[in-house]
């Protein structure tokens, strides 16, 4: 760490030498202080560190822990106090660095326990084979490094460690885990924690894990230029990470985003009002869902895709638009009925449903069309039963079964592979 550095806060544990407190303040120069010590040396702290301390921290406190062995007892103290003094001194989490290092077992382990959600960095000052008997940095694994500084006419190492690089790889998976199960902006807020509190050199991998995660977040939510550029920022963050020995996994991961990249390139870039992409995303989106066990969500939105299919045909190649139909572009067997059934009292469109756009297709001669007409006494009964579902127009909760009748039919009606919809990635990290 350099000198010039100002460490937001420092939670220090003191012993009966205060030349290495003073050494490790001054190094880091906190804006917020805490000590944790014995009552009993409180006094000793105001005669001997804080005089010693060249640049003063905007507000310092304390903790009152007795030297034992019960760090039951001293986790308790901790766990009572910690939380409601980082929250006044505005912490967030990665803030934090603590220094144990010349304290007992029971209260060293207990402040890396109870510091947990807020610190990034573990430090400590120790007398270079000094035989002291007491460990350099307790329970702190994944030390980063070490020098010498001097302290009046003593000598230390400094040693420094985020025990946080390490359990990011655990943590990363939890976060991969609700990625895969759709939890995209859960996902994106725990990367971004993990962000916050590994080192430096880690914190661009987790950066572009959470933006990629609100990327499929914003996916979800159809908002397709705000996921098309997320990814994009991403991708390129991954890609460069992968460089420097990223996780395993992260090719399939990319390579699974660039393919998505590409179907949302053509959806952003079509200057068209009416999409095919956009049909193919609905058809897919509607998969997932019945995958996470919506069926009722899955169902509206399998008719919403069929829709789409039906609306982009009728426009691409008949230029009727369903939501403001020009009644002579209608087959003449369906113009009357558009004229008495399917205007609005108020503005006059006229606008032909879901069926009616089908036998639309179906009457222009147009191949979808003629197979939803040819196979409607087989459908109705699935059509009947997304309309009756709860989010549809009734009070049935839907079976499971129905939707994978209906999705197959859909996909014959439409005649779309697997290939036109986009498949969303899996983590592995």
């Amino acid at each position: 760490m350099s000198g010039e550095y100002r460490t937001k806060a420092l939670l220090i544990a003191v012993s009966e030498d205060p030349i290495p407190v003073q050494a490790c303040i001054n190094r880091l120069a906190p804006e917020f202080l805490c000590f944790v010590v014995s009552e009993s040396r409180k006094g000793s702290i105001e005669t001997e560190v804080q005089p010693a301390i060249t640049t003063m921290p905007q507000r310092w406190d304390w903790i009152f822990a007795e030297e034992s062995e019960s760090f039951t007892a001293v986790h308790q103290t901790l766990t009572r106090s910690l939380p409601e003094m980082l929250k006044t001194w505005g912490l967030q989490p990665g803030e934090l660095v603590v220094d144990f290092s010349r304290t007992t077992p029971a209260i060293a382990a207990a402040m890396v326990l109870a510091c947990r959600p807020w610190m990034s960095q573990v430090v400590g000052l120790t007398a270079p084979g000094s035989g002291t008997g007491k460990p350099a940095l307790p329970v702190l694994s994944g030390v980063e490094g070490s020098d010498v500084i001097e302290a009046g006419d003593r000598a230390f190492a400094w040693q420094e460690g985020n025990p946080w690089n390490e359990e990011a790889v655990p943590a990363r998976q939890e976060a991969a885990l609700l990625f895969n199960q759709g939890g995209f902006s859960s996902a994106a807020k725990r990367f971004r924690r993990i962000e916050s509190l590994v080192g430096g050199s880690l914190k661009p991998l987790y950066h572009g894990l959470a933006d990629l995660a609100d990327g499929y977040a914003a996916w979800e939510s159809f908002k397709y230029r705000d996921a098309w550029d997320k990814l994009k920022t991403a991708h390129k963050a991954l890609e460069l990470a992968s460089v420097w020995d990223g996780p395993a996994g992260m090719s399939s991961l990319l390579s699974r985003v660039k393919h998505n990249l590409k179907f949302l390139e053509s959806i952003v870039m079509d200057p068209d009002d009416v999409k095919l992409p956009v049909a193919h995303d609905l058809l897919a989106h509607a998969k997932r869902r019945a995958g996470e066990q919506q069926i009722d969500s899955a169902l509206q939105l399998l008719l919403r895709a069929l829709e789409a299919y039906a609306q982009y045909h009728l426009w691409k190649q008949y230029r009727i638009k369903s939501w403001d139909v020009q009644v002579d572009q209608l087959p003449k067997d369906l113009q009357e009925a558009c004229r008495t059934c399917y205007s609005s009292d108020v503005d006059g469109k006229f606008h032909l449903p879901l069926h009616a756009q089908f036998r639309a297709l179906s009457g222009l001669g147009h191949p979808m069309g003629q197979t939803f007409v040819n196979e409607w006494t087989k459908l109705k009964t699935l059509w009947d039963a997304a309309h009756q579902s709860v989010l549809g127009h009734g009070f049935h909760t839907t079976k499971a079964d129905r939707f994978h009748q209906f999705y197959a039919a859909a996909i014959k009606l439409t005649n779309v592979t697997d290939s036109n919809l986009p498949v969303f990635p899996k983590m592995t990290l």
